[in-house]
């Protein structure tokens, strides 16, 4: 991924905490059949260096024969993101040479997949994936209110797969290359807009207003 050096994070906190909070990814490999993507929940684990991803595949899903075979894959986490009008920049007003840009935070995790297809790792993943989505609910689901017999016939649908992440590149596009006029702005035009993910970027931009603080 292209990362300019103001736009970059590497701290792995911030980093999975974007991964935790945004945790349906896209996981992309290629193999005999060229790339091929799969879009997918992940629960995110604390082991290793950079964390263990967690995930399953339709088997109907021939993406998984290929995972099967270990070759490095990538996963992508998109964040926070939307559309920057030059309206919003002050500095429009002084010299016209602004333009329209998007802002964005993105993880991509990288490593090899490992097949999992043993029913007690399946039945303790998916209830932990459902614990994980279900947790805000007033009356959280449990893979247990469903009839075992019918959850063992839907194991029998997916394979599962370990992903121990060797590599984590982080960018936060949040208007850092804007001077702090410009950057108010913004955090003010997102603010008022209020549309998709605005409220959460006018609040990133907004830690970058002072001088010397950052997004962590």
């Amino acid at each position: 991924m292209y990362q300019p050096e103001h736009y970059r994070v590497e701290d792995v906190a911030q980093m999975h905490a974007l991964m935790r909070a945004r945790p349906f990814a896209a996981l992309i490999s290629h193999g005999s059949n060229g790339l091929y993507a799969t879009h997918l929940p992940t629960v995110l684990k604390d082991e290793g260096a950079y964390g263990l991803i967690e995930c399953h595949l339709a088997r109907a899903n021939p993406h998984w024969k290929e995972l099967a075979e270990s070759n490095e894959a990538l996963m992508i986490f998109q964040g926070a993101e939307g559309y920057i009008t030059p309206n919003w920049y002050p500095s429009k007003t002084l010299h016209g040479k602004v333009v329209p840009t998007w802002n964005y935070a993105v993880v991509h995790a990288y490593g090899r997949p490992e097949m999992m297809q043993d029913k007690d790792w399946l039945r303790r993943h998916v209830s932990e994936l459902t614990a994980q989505q279900e947790r805000n609910e007033p009356q959280p689901w449990m893979v247990t209110d469903a009839p075992a017999s019918y959850v063992d016939g839907m194991l029998r649908g997916i394979v599962g797969f370990r992903f121990p992440v060797t590599r984590l590149e982080g960018k936060w596009k949040m208007s850092q290359n804007r001077d702090m006029q410009d950057r108010d702005g913004v955090a003010k035009g997102l603010g008022q807009r209020g549309d998709g993910d605005d409220l959460e970027m006018a609040e990133i931009v907004s830690r970058y207003i002072a001088p010397g603080r950052n997004i962590g």
